[in-house]
């Protein structure tokens, strides 16, 4: 899930929008022109270890774009 915040203030953030991003989305860049955020993720397999871990397939890595 991301969460987007408008900075009021440098003491008062104020919630806007919650988006729903892939499984394993982490790493995100902003583009401060266009404002498209861009998150980097794959597919993944199956839980299958004990602790509910999942793997990345290798050769699955895309980007996901995200804008108004």
């Amino acid at each position: 899930m991301l969460h987007i915040f408008h900075e009021d203030s440098p003491d008062k953030l104020t919630p806007v929008e919650e988006i729903k991003t892939e499984y394993g989305a982490k790493t995100m860049a902003l583009d401060p022109k266009t404002q498209n955020l861009f998150l980097v993720s794959s597919d993944f397999t199956s839980p299958s270890e004990p602790n509910g871990a999942r793997k990345a397939v290798k050769g699955t890595a895309h980007v996901l774009v995200y804008g108004r």
